[in-house]
């Protein structure tokens, strides 16, 4: 009689468009399902592999054994296994690549390349954490009496229970002998469990109740709880003014869905946006509550998606990746801020988190809230469509009106800082107000250019100028980390007289310093925010009233409430719009309407003073106008007329190498490919390009760019499709493919 053979098919976390086959051997049959990893043969290596299920065909031939089982418990579900295959399908990535993504780093482990046979060296594999817990011991009165420091020992675990040997040394100090000798006597017993790292262990927070709601709050709670008591997928737009409460229709929704018995997603676009939100919860909800994002070490990360798995967490916020997290029964997925680029990968499987969030949501039968003041073009079009339920918070909480906006056209005026900036802020700080004061450039100059050739310092491996940073001694440059001594000579003609032209948010908090030299400044920048914790340290400054300025650039532009802040400085307002992006007009208006709300949040009215060259732009002017309907309207017609989404899909190709000749040719080729393809399969795809990208060189890289426009997406995907099948490259040349872009650089 002739035993079947056990076939699995195995996805391989490299960039390979197809799946695998083995053979398990009989002893691991048992443990070779669905939702594990074995250890693989794969060339003449020994890789991850991610099991997918039993293979259709049990009569494929030559194939090689799996080696090992790699985990007792299941990493992922049947469900996520099939949001996994949409992702792959939708973003043309393979399927390998998508499951590495959404496990947490570092649990793979393979062999490095050797000849065949060679073990190799295993790498990889995040440890779990043991820690041993004393309970109280059997024996009550011993024949021989402890040390008094052993006594003092067992009287705490009595106490408590049960007590941890870490919680006991904070005590004690080293105690260990004390222990082992209460053990040995019968006056304790020690068990060794798994423990997590806590990311919360550093925090403390006061228990808040439910807020009562105004009445666009209700409404908009209603509906939202109304679709998770049908439990059916049910997205909704929820589109509130800066301090109309949003954040507080996001915690009643989920406490509504965990009486339900459902756990709740929340994605936010940012870390710094992570520990105050995060503060939120635990006041309301206590525990149960993940984080996941990157700021976290490995290991905390790993031991929050553990939990999550476990079942331990029933409420899960993060940055993008979240959007992967191992939540079961979800009930509510929550996107704030969804307008946010941020929540778009930029490289590897370019995924966009908020996009995903709907998928997720659709295939869990849960309710999908994406919230922003200042929402997507493409979502309030698709809310227009009737594609998501529109639930408007148009009015601030206890009815707080907006702040006052002055323009100031800066036309004339030398400096950072205008007259009636610099007299809104010295008044400001007299009356023990704080202010925030927005530039979104970093460093102290935007450049230094030489005064004998008029050339501005560049960067040699990127087409950028270099940003003075005066506290660095540096000229840096902000895409490669080259970095020059500064102000130094100029490299062109060796002429010693360099001038600061522009101006960053070093050079801002400077002048400030200069303006209210007694003033306690504080900037928020990537300068000054690399460090772990760095976030919540200087945010804390605003929070306890220890400083009276904040300086930043975009990351203090969003989801901060600090009630203090009467007034906010937007200095150089139209900085974004000159950016080489069909979404700059967009991107302005959402930034300074976003900053804009920063002030006033408290029982104090906001004042806001904008700076820019130009005041007139319709981003500028609907953004101090808190006229939102005008700029999406005329936004709309912009995109309508130019063929830009949402009346358009997009994909983008990125070519780059170190050869200029070898991109130049390998992108002529892509191009020519393309076009044959396209009138092969008669689909309706605009073809643009090959052109070089904005930023020509990057990290030593020339980069040319394709970009693909189609009236129907699945003639899109149709051409990529095709494409990938025949695609060939030059070794050394990377192509790469954006769907849906959100970075057109």
């Amino acid at each position: 009689m002739t035993v079947p053979r056990h076939i699995i098919e195995v996805a391989i976390p490299l960039y390979l468009e197809k799946t695998f086959h083995y053979l398990v051997p009989e002893r691991l049959q048992k443990d070779a399902i669905t939702g594990r990893r074995a250890l693989v043969p794969f060339g003449n290596r020994k890789l991850t592999g991610y099991i997918l299920d039993a293979a259709a065909d049990s009569a494929i031939t030559n194939l090689k054994e799996i080696l090992e089982i790699l985990d007792s418990e299941l990493l992922w579900t049947e469900v996520e296994l099939e949001f996994f295959r949409w992702t792959a399908s939708y973003y043309q990535h393979p399927l390998g690549e998508v499951i590495r993504t959404a496990l947490p780093a570092g649990i793979n482990i393979q062999t490095r390349k050797g000849t065949a046979g060679e073990q190799g060296a295993l790498t990889g594999g995040k440890r779990t954490l043991r820690e041993k817990f004393y309970h109280p011991g059997p024996v009550l009165d011993p024949t021989r009496q402890p040390s008094a420091k052993a006594v003092e020992i067992l009287t705490v675990i009595r106490e408590a229970g049960v007590i941890s040997a870490g919680e006991l040394r904070k005590r004690f100090g080293t105690c260990t002998p004390q222990l082992k000798r209460l053990v040995e006597l019968g006056l304790s017993t020690a068990e060794e469990r798994e423990v997590f790292r806590d990311p919360f262990k550093n925090s403390s927070v006061k228990r808040d109740e439910p807020r009562r709601l105004h009445t666009h709050q209700k409404s908009a709670l209603d509906a939202i709880t109304g679709g998770l008591d049908r439990q059916q997928f049910t997205p909704f737009l929820l589109y509130g003014v800066t301090g109309s409460g949003k954040t507080e229709v996001y915690l009643q929704a989920i406490s509504h869905a965990l009486e339900l018995g459902k756990n709740a997603l929340v994605l936010v676009p940012e870390i710094a946006l992570t520990p105050q939100l995060t503060g939120r919860f635990q006041a309301r909800f206590g525990g149960g509550i993940a984080i996941l994002h990157s700021g976290l070490s490995d290991g905390e990360r790993y031991d929050e998606w553990r939990r999550i798995r476990r079942g331990l967490a029933r409420i899960v916020i993060g940055a993008r990746s979240a959007i992967f997290a191992p939540l079961d029964k979800i009930g509510i997925i929550i996107v704030d801020e969804e307008h946010e680029a941020s929540f778009k990968q930029s490289d590897g499987l370019r995924y966009n988190a908020r996009d995903l969030a709907l998928v997720r949501g659709r295939m869990e039968q849960a309710a999908v809230v994406l919230g922003s003041a200042t929402p997507s073009v493409t979502t309030v079009h698709a809310a227009e469509q009737g594609r998501l339920t529109l639930l408007e918070l148009p009015e601030r909480v206890e009815g707080r009106p907006m702040p006052i906006v002055e323009l100031v056209t800066m036309k004339g005026i030398k400096g950072t800082i205008s007259p009636s900036l610099a007299h809104n802020l010295a008044e400001t700080y007299e009356q023990g107000r704080q202010a925030i004061v927005f530039l979104n450039r970093r460093g102290f100059a935007t450049f230094l250019v030489c005064a004998e050739c008029a050339k501005p310092l560049t960067c040699p491996n990127c087409s950028v100028t270099l940003t003075y940073h005066r506290q660095r001694g540096q000229s840096l440059c902000h895409y490669c980390d080259y970095a020059v001594p500064a102000p130094g000579t100029c490299p062109s003609c060796g002429g010693t007289t360099l001038s600061e032209l522009g101006a960053g948010t070093e050079k801002l908090e400077h002048d400030l310093k200069e303006l209210l030299p007694s003033a306690r400044i504080v900037r928020m920048d990537s300068d000054t925010t690399s460090g772990k914790g760095s976030h919540e340290r200087l945010l804390s400054r605003m929070n306890d009233g220890s400083a009276d300025i904040l300086v930043g650039t975009q990351m203090i532009a969003k989801g901060h409430d600090f009630p203090e802040v009467t007034l906010v400085g937007v200095v150089n307002a139209e900085a974004s719009l000159g950016m080489p992006d069909f979404r700059a007009a967009e991107r302005t208006f959402q930034l300074l309407s976003q900053v804009i709300g920063r002030a006033g949040r408290g029982e104090i009215p906001g004042r806001v003073v904008v700076q820019a060259i130009d005041t007139e732009h319709y981003a500028i002017s609907s953004a101090a106008e808190h006229d939102a309907a005008r700029f999406y309207r005329e936004e709309l017609e912009f995109r309508r007329e130019a063929g830009y989404p949402p009346f358009t899909f997009l994909a983008a190709f990125a070519i780059s190498g170190l050869s200029e000749q070898a991109v130049s040719e390998q992108a002529d080729s892509t191009a020519r490919t393309l076009l044959h393809l396209k009138s092969e399969l008669k689909v309706r795809v605009e073809i643009l390009g090959p052109a070089p990208s904005p930023i020509y060189r990057l990290r030593n890289r020339f980069r040319r760019q394709i970009l693909l426009k189609g009236a129907d997406r699945k003639d899109l995907h149709r051409l990529l499709a095709s494409w990938r099948q025949q695609a060939t490259a030059v070794s050394t040349v990377r192509i790469s493919v954006d769907i849906d872009p959100v970075d057109m650089m």
